[in-house]
């Protein structure tokens, strides 16, 4: 089953700096990862055609990686046979953000619920499904990755928002200072850029001001799958409606977006200021609206 679209962000302004003269506002859109793609760049066309066609090539690379829905993928073929020689230094990375997101949230985060997506999506008995999901059974190193008997892995609760650091990165790295990232979550390089934020229930519920930052919302009714929402656990269920993270990378503001809906209020609290997470905007199943913010 494809996912659709679950993050319901959108931009309401454009970046308000006054531009040069020569700069120009240079956008291109596509798909990947499940997600809509679109990057926005200020610059002179001599650099931005060129900066547009190498994030272009990027992102091949890394749906080459993690994309589910192609069965030559890296992922895909990782779950076909268990094991893994000589991970790619992309893999290995996002692998090891799994195992911070996932060890900072209590196991809330948790990569290989792929078989109990599977089991519901296909109308399955969920219980064996639900039995092969611990993280801790995975073994990633340099030199391989191999896991447990029956698993296996989906990156759809972190991968948008680490291609999205890949690419606003590249860009940053090309010389670009004001770009805004959107592969299902948001990366702002310079700023400020005025985002939206929505709740599937209740629609637009404010905006948020990215600069230099990123933004990555999770709302587990978004996809329906199997009588329930679409973000899965062994055993915790979600609690909230939508969880936004503001932080300073979208790998982390997507993996903390992802597990915190099933988080208690206490739990959340003392995410902000950990893993360079700075608000965490809520909704409650009854459509009300709060914030937790790091201190001033």
């Amino acid at each position: 089953m494809k996912l659709n679209r679950r993050r319901f962000l959108s931009i309401s302004a454009a970046c308000m700096l006054a531009t040069p003269a020569r700069a120009q506002i240079h956008r291109w859109q596509g798909r990947a990862l499940g997600a809509e793609v679109e990057i926005t760049l200020h610059a002179p066309a001599d650099i931005a055609i060129p900066a547009l066609e190498h994030a272009r090539a990027l992102l091949d690379r890394i749906m080459a990686q993690f994309d589910l829905f192609d069965p030559a993928s890296t992922v895909s073929r990782l779950n076909r046979t268990g094991h893994l020689d000589a991970p790619d230094v992309m893999f290995r990375r996002l692998m090891q953000a799994c195992t911070q997101v996932h060890a900072a949230t209590g196991g809330l985060f948790d990569p290989t619920v792929q078989p109990l997506w599977r089991a519901l999506a296909e109308g399955q008995p969920p219980e064996a499904a639900r039995a092969l999901i611990d993280w801790s059974r995975v073994r990633h190193s340099a030199a391989s990755v191999t896991l447990g008997e029956g698993q296996a892995l989906t990156f759809n609760g972190i991968a948008q928002g680490f291609a999205t650091d890949l690419v606003a990165e590249a860009l940053r790295d090309a010389g670009l200072e004001r770009t805004l990232v959107n592969i299902g979550e948001f990366r702002g390089t310079g700023g400020p850029w005025r985002l939206g934020i929505s709740d599937p229930e209740i629609g637009m519920i404010g905006t948020r001001t990215l600069t230099s930052s990123a933004i990555a919302t999770s709302s587990p009714k978004a996809v329906p799958l199997g009588g329930q929402g679409h973000i899965l656990h062994g055993h915790a269920k979600p609690r909230w409606s939508t969880v936004s993270v503001e932080a300073a990378t979208a790998t982390m503001a997507d993996g903390f977006s992802t597990a915190l809906t099933m988080a208690r209020l206490e739990d959340i609290r003392a995410a902000v200021g950990t893993f360079g997470i700075r608000r965490i905007t809520l909704v409650s199943d009854q459509g009300d609206v709060s914030r937790v913010e790091a201190p001033a």
